[in-house]
C-alpha cells in the first residue's frame, strides 16, 4: 500500500516536507532551498513554516523535470548548480547534500553527480527495492540496477565483491537539468524503472561520491513509525 499525501504526513510534530527542508537547509553548500510542487496543501504548509515554494505543471513525469521547470524560470536564471532531494527523506544528513555538491563543483567535467553508501545488510543486495550501482575506475556510474550487481559467479572463490547502494538524491549543471526533459525514453529506463538510466543511455555520465550516510525514506504507512522513532531518537 502507498501512501497518499506523502509529503503533507506528520512525523513526530512536523510534516515531512518541513522534515526534509529542514535538513536540507542544514547542508554547508546550499545557498537556497526551494520546494517545487503543483499541490497548493503544500505550498500553504510550506508557507506556515517560512519556506519557500514554487508551483509548478502538473504533467511532469518525474521529479527531475519539475526540478528543472524551476530552473527554467526567470528567477533562477543566474545559478548553475541545482540540488534535486525527493520529498521522502525526512532523515536525508546535510553531509551527504554536501558530498554531492562537491562531486559536481570539484569536477568541471560532471554534469550529473549522486552519492551511494555501502552496503551493511546482506539481505539488500537482493532486494529489488534497493538500487545497486556499480562504479567505473573514475567514480563514474557503469549501471544502476535493482538486481544484484556485481553478480558473485564463483562463491567459492576467494573474491571481495563491494556493493553499493544509490541513494537517490542528484546534483545537476543546470545545461544537463534542461536537457533531460527532452530526452527519449530507453529501453534500459522501461525494464528496470529507473530514470537515471534514460541519462546514461543518452549519452551523459553521472559521477557518484560515496558516502557513510544512509538514509530511511518514508515509501510505505509501516515506514512512519520506523522514522519517528529514529527522529526522537537524535533530537534526545
Amino acid at each position: 500500500m502507498r501512501l497518499p499525501g506523502k509529503p503533507l504526513v506528520p512525523l513526530a510534530g512536523k510534516p515531512m516536507v518541513q522534515r526534509v527542508w529542514e535538513r536540507v537547509r542544514r547542508a554547508s553548500n546550499i545557498s537556497r532551498v526551494i520546494v517545487a510542487t503543483d499541490d497548493e496543501r503544500i505550498r500553504l504548509a510550506v508557507a506556515a513554516f517560512g519556506g519557500e515554494t514554487v508551483i509548478t505543471r502538473r504533467e511532469h513525469r518525474s521529479g527531475t523535470e519539475r526540478i528543472a521547470e524551476v530552473a527554467a524560470g526567470a528567477a533562477l536564471a543566474g545559478e548553475e548548480i541545482f540540488v534535486n532531494v525527493q520529498g521522502d527523506e525526512p532523515l536525508i544528513e546535510p553531509a551527504a547534500v554536501d558530498a554531492a555538491v562537491e562531486a559536481i563543483v570539484s569536477d568541471p567535467d560532471v554534469s550529473i553527480a549522486t552519492i551511494a553508501v555501502p552496503i551493511a545488510r546482506p539481505a539488500d543486495i537482493m532486494d529489488p527495492n534497493v538500487v545497486k550501482v556499480v562504479l567505473d575506475f573514475d567514480d563514474n556510474a557503469l549501471y544502476f540496477s535493482r538486481a544484484p550487481i556485481p553478480w558473485v559467479r564463483d562463491r567459492n572463490a576467494p573474491v571481495h565483491a563491494r556493493h553499493l547502494k544509490h541513494l537517490g538524491l542528484y546534483a545537476f549543471r543546470r545545461s544537463a537539468l534542461l536537457d533531460i526533459p527532452t530526452m527519449p525514453v530507453g529501453d534500459l529506463e522501461r525494464v528496470e524503472q529507473l530514470e537515471q538510466l534514460r541519462w546514461m543511455e543518452n549519452g551523459y555520465k553521472i559521477r557518484v561520491a560515496e558516502t557513510s550516510f544512509d538514509s530511511v525514506s518514508v515509501d510505505v504507512p509501516e515506514d512512519i513509525s520506523r522514522v519517528e522513532q529514529l527522529l526522537r531518537a537524535a533530537e534526545k
